[in-house]
């Protein structure tokens, strides 16, 4: 007698082969069988600091800002997620039980699978490419950190700035860039008088176009 599959579980499926096909078909049908399919609206909060997390998330849809949040509340910029992705710090803070450090937002209508923390371990012990997977997603995330470090550490805050924006037009696939200097000045830990004069420097060198809370980037390379 075949098995009936539920609306849901089809589409979960669904989702995870267009979007996760190096899980295994085993693999699939059980995180299928177990977890919920959620929309979230842009500027949702999915996690906090302090947060225990009761799922981990896969991305199928839209984007998803992670940020860290300092001592007085500001927060800064780290990276996005987008559908493929996973939230590898849910991943490992849930494994070991512990607190989220980190903050998450929706930036666009979001979608995504979520998976119960009570299967992470079962899942990391009976599945070669779910090991595998976490272990990818980790390693992305901690290259991405470097990276920022690296600018953060090393660079002068114009070059921060260049680098911010080539991200922004990579993760967008787009030249023009719909942000404020507020926002921007909030991810990158500054002020929005420094940013709005680096933007104008580097309009005056040409590299950017500055129009209302849009940045198109001209002689940037991406």
């Amino acid at each position: 007698m075949n098995e009936v599959i539920s609306p849901e579980k089809a589409l979960i499926l669904e989702k995870l082969k267009a979007f996760y096909p190096s899980l295994e078909p085993q693999l699939m049908e059980e995180i299928a069988q177990n977890s919920i399919i959620r929309e979230f609206k842009a500027g949702e909060v999915l996690m906090k600091t302090g947060q225990y997390f009761k799922s981990t998330m896969l991305i199928t849809r839209g984007k998803v800002k992670v940020y860290k949040e300092g001592d007085e509340g500001n927060e800064f910029f780290l990276y996005y997620l987008e559908p493929g992705n996973a939230c590898a710090l849910s991943m490992i803070c849930a494994t070991r039980q512990q607190q989220s450090e980190f903050l998450a937002k929706t930036i666009e209508d979001t979608e995504m699978i979520l998976v119960p923390i009570a299967m992470m371990d079962a899942l990391m012990a009976n599945y070669k490419t779910w090991y595998y997977f976490v272990l990818e997603s980790y390693r992305n995330r901690f290259e991405e950190l470097l990276t920022l470090i690296d600018h953060t550490v090393f660079k002068g805050l114009d070059e921060r700035l260049e680098f911010y924006l080539k991200k922004q037009s990579a993760v967008f696939k787009t030249d023009e860039i719909r942000i404020t200097h507020e926002e921007i000045a909030s991810d990158l830990a500054t002020s929005r008088v420094v940013v709005s004069r680096l933007l104008k420097s580097m309009e005056q060198a040409g590299k950017v176009k500055l129009s209302r809370n849009a940045i198109l980037l001209k002689n940037l390379l991406v």
